[in-house]
């Protein structure tokens, strides 16, 4: 039986909705993770796990408070293992603002951290990088310590800053 054009309207503004609320659904941020071999020495696991505010607690226990506090959207992570030895979780936090993403970043402490250019604010550690580029703030931290290290991970650190938008 076929259906005429009147009949098939509700069907395209069921897909015209899902689709703009796809366009602004938190999960979009997981396309702004690096790829697999994208960066020399880089590889990530196929899974990217998103956690919305009400799940935080599940993901970061004890810490969640300050980033609801702040305005986080969304946290998406992901595993990253660097010559196949070295692994790394990165964080991708979607914060409500670019002045949200900064208060996180503001309120960590910055001993013993260089600072490099990337993003709006950097910090980067024997072990760990974190910076801020309009409402995300990236984390990374490696689970094990190796002399490349912290020059591996701003190279991951700079694909990740070519992927987010301001």
């Amino acid at each position: 039986m076929k259906k005429s054009a009147w009949q098939l309207i509700p069907l395209f503004v069921s897909f015209a909705a899902l689709f703009l609320v796809a366009c602004r659904h938190p999960a979009a941020s997981t396309n702004l993770f690096v790829d697999s071999g994208a960066v020399r020495g880089w590889t990530r696991s196929p899974e990217i796990r998103t956690f919305s505010p009400d799940q935080l607690a599940d993901y970061i226990d004890g810490d969640a408070e300050k980033y609801l506090k702040a305005g986080v959207k969304t946290t998406s992570t992901a595993d990253y293992k660097y010559n196949d030895q070295i692994q790394v979780v990165v964080d991708l936090y979607t914060m409500s603002s670019p002045a949200a993403a900064k208060s996180i970043f503001d309120s960590e402490p910055a001993m013993d951290a260089q600072a490099p250019t990337l993003g709006a604010a950097a910090r980067l550690y024997s072990q760990s990088l974190v910076f801020y580029k309009g409402p995300y703030l990236l984390r990374m931290v490696a689970y094990q310590e190796s002399p490349q290290l912290p020059t591996a991970l701003l190279d991951l650190g700079r694909a990740f800053e070519s992927k987010l938008p301001l």
